[in-house]
């Protein structure tokens, strides 16, 4: 029977060395590392090396200002993540892999002294064979991050971006450089001796006018041996759908029902969210289990139908779940942490559970970020809120083309399909994105599938998962920002901004009363973060003046500050703090509650609009989040809540 030796329970290590002098190190024995620059300190798995670092007090909070600058010299070193693996672990005659579901960028496999294998890339799972170096007595499992991309940050240029690592760790507009190092999600040994199931996938659908569901499952037996292939569907524990067939069967042509009697998926507010469970169970030829692999799922039907007076060929933007007609109202998601590695299951749930209180009903996960852990999914299933899922890519300042070469698309290619079959079995995944903000060959309209990455990535949507919608970006279709000189010319499709009112807010709800758009994928107004969190993650900088002269509020982006705003309607500069965050909140709470206001009152001209940003990832003094470092909500967040709520 298979089995699964969960590796983060171990008491790992983590040395930090000069590029290289590891491998001239044969020592295999745990904390023996006389030449390491840092010597060996405790290390949580799954975690960041900065975390490691900060606990063992070696580098300071990084979310304290300005101490992100102490930090970069993290980045310069090579670091060992080492492991003495139980005795008794390995049995003769079997099979045995090291499953990575997360490496946080590229470096080497050692087991025993021996560099057995390479990695590189942070998006996609990595597996490797260990059995040929396993040895009697103990095993030492060593895992060595090297050298990352030295700047892949939010100005540059997209299409000459060929290194697969989360770009927004390199500073955003709303987080300073943490460049994260470490392992980032869960990591196992199996045990086999080859009676198993691989490459499992399951994809569910509905017909909402029979309350009827489907679900379509395949997988691999690479040991066939007569087995048979138990599946069956359960709600509550109890059987709703059963079939035994042939492992050979299962792998020729997989499973397929329909007509199944079911309870339907309804987003936030629209009704419950009833889920199921699938098993899949490998059995012998005497009928005992050799393999079980279990999803969560649920089904909904998910159409998308013109707006109400769209212009002739717009894409359609009213989504249709179960035969009703739903205002989309969310959150564009970035990462919780820029040591995301840390991010506990309570941090996600705190923050979704939130948003579903606020009445949400999807989240759009910006693509210079990661693909969340399964928990997140887990999560939004259960909450009912929908999943915008972009791949890996994003806008730079200078220049927002894709790459086109064949070995980048070939690369993303492999990412996206490893995203879609980690995530698609999730009830509350809605959308498939190419990225954010990508632009087409002229660098001024949006990406089209006319470009050879957004043209592969659409082939493998409707290859491995039909049922569901893709978009070549986000902003889409004519222009990705909406003039109000362009209103009436059918030109706004999905667009993104304005980010910040400017001047007047009569003059921002004049701009929203006349708006045309069929849908508002981003848009927002800053807000400052709480008088408190403020002053706690200062440091040595003064929180007056409130100005771009002061660190404090010029990093990591001065976008955000109004204190000139706030001088014309006061005639003079804040005079405290407590002052200057009161004003800023209520003026981003007046601010989005316009938004979306306008937004919704246009439905079903308008499919919706998803708000940027949700949360802070680190604690700035402004940013355009309504939910603060603490996931807590902003004012803005209370205030666009009783629209959201309205129905």
């Amino acid at each position: 029977m298979k089995k699964y030796h969960d590796l983060s329970k171990l008491n790992w290590k983590l040395s930090g060395w000069t590029p290289n002098i590891w491998r001239m190190s044969q020592t295999v024995e745990i904390g023996d590392t006389p030449c390491s620059e840092i010597p060996a300190v405790p290390a949580k798995v799954p975690g960041s090396v900065q975390e490691s670092l900060k606990q063992a007090g070696i580098i300071e909070d990084w979310n304290v200002y300005p101490h992100w600058f102490d930090c970069e010299w993290v980045e310069n070193r090579d670091w060992a993540y080492e492991v003495v693996l139980p005795e008794g672990l390995f049995k003769p005659g079997m099979t045995y892999r090291l499953n990575c579901r997360g490496l946080d960028y590229q470096g080497s496999i050692v087991f025993n002294g021996k560099i057995i294998d390479a990695f590189c890339g942070s998006f996609t799972p990595y597996v490797f064979d260990i059995t040929p170096y396993i040895e009697n007595g103990n095993n030492v499992l060593r895992i060595v991050f090297e050298k990352s991309p030295r700047w892949l940050g939010q100005f540059g240029f997209t299409s000459q971006m060929r290194e697969w690592k989360p770009r927004f760790n390199y500073t955003w507009d709303w987080t300073v450089r943490l460049m994260q190092i470490g392992i980032w999600d869960s990591i196992w040994i199996e045990e086999t001796d080859g009676r198993e199931i691989a490459d499992f996938k399951c994809v569910t659908d509905a017909d909402s006018s029979l309350s009827t569901g489907s679900v379509k499952m395949e997988g691999r037996i690479p040991a066939d041996s007569g087995y048979k292939v138990k599946v069956t569907l359960l709600k509550d524990g109890n059987p709703v759908r059963e079939e035994t067939m042939p492992a050979s069967q299962f792998t020729a042509v997989g499973i397929a029902w329909s007509g199944i009697p079911v309870e339907l998926w309804w987003p936030n507010m629209f009704g419950e969210q009833p889920l199921y469970d699938i098993r899949c169970v490998l059995l012998d030829g005497e009928g005992k289990e050799q393999d079980k692999i279990e999803k969560k799922v649920g089904f909904k039907e998910l159409k998308w139908e013109d707006n109400e007076d769209a212009p002739e060929g717009a894409d359609p933007w009213i989504c249709v779940v179960n035969g009703e007609k739903v205002f989309l109202q969310g959150i564009n998601w970035v990462p919780i942490r820029p040591n995301f590695a840390d991010v506990t299951e309570a941090d996600y749930a705190k923050r979704i559970n939130l948003y579903k209180d606020l009445g949400l009903n999807i989240l759009r996960i910006w693509g210079g970020a990661v693909l969340e852990k399964e928990i997140f999914y887990n999560l939004c299933d259960e909450a009912g809120i929908m999943v915008w899922q972009e791949f890996p890519l994003s806008s730079s300042g200078g220049e927002s083309i894709p790459p086109d070469d064949e070995k980048s698309v070939n690369e993303m290619a492999k990412i996206a399909k490893s995203y879609i079959r980690r995530r698609q079995h999730h009830v509350s995944l809605a959308v498939w994105s190419g990225g954010n903000e990508l632009a087409a060959p002229d660098n001024a309209t949006p990406a089209t599938v006319a470009q050879p990455m957004i043209k592969r990535f659409q082939e493998i949507i409707q290859q491995n998962d039909p049922t569901r919608r893709f978009l070549a970006t986000s902003a889409t279709g004519p222009v990705s920002y909406a003039h109000a000189e362009n209103y009436g010319k059918g030109l706004h499709w999905d667009v993104h901004g304005p980010w910040k009112p400017g001047g007047d807010l009569k003059e921002w709800e004049k701009y929203w009363k006349a708006d045309d758009a069929l849908f508002r994928s981003e848009s927002g107004s800053p807000g400052t973060s709480s008088v408190e969190i403020i002053r706690k993650y200062a440091g040595d900088c003064s929180e007056l003046p409130i100005h771009v002269s002061n660190m404090l509020w010029r990093l990591p982006m001065p976008w955000w500050i109004e204190n000139d705003q706030f001088a014309k309607e006061r005639g003079r500069q804040p005079e405290n703090l407590e002052e200057y965050v009161e004003w800023s909140q209520n003026r981003q709470a007046e601010a989005l509650s316009i938004v979306v206001g306008c937004c919704k009152e246009r439905f079903p001209k308008c499919g919706g609009v998803i708000l940027w940003m949700g949360h802070d990832c680190f604690p700035c003094p402004a940013n355009t989040s309504v939910v603060d470092f603490n996931g807590d909500p902003k004012p803005a967040a209370i205030a666009i809540s009783k629209i959201f709520r309205k129905w």
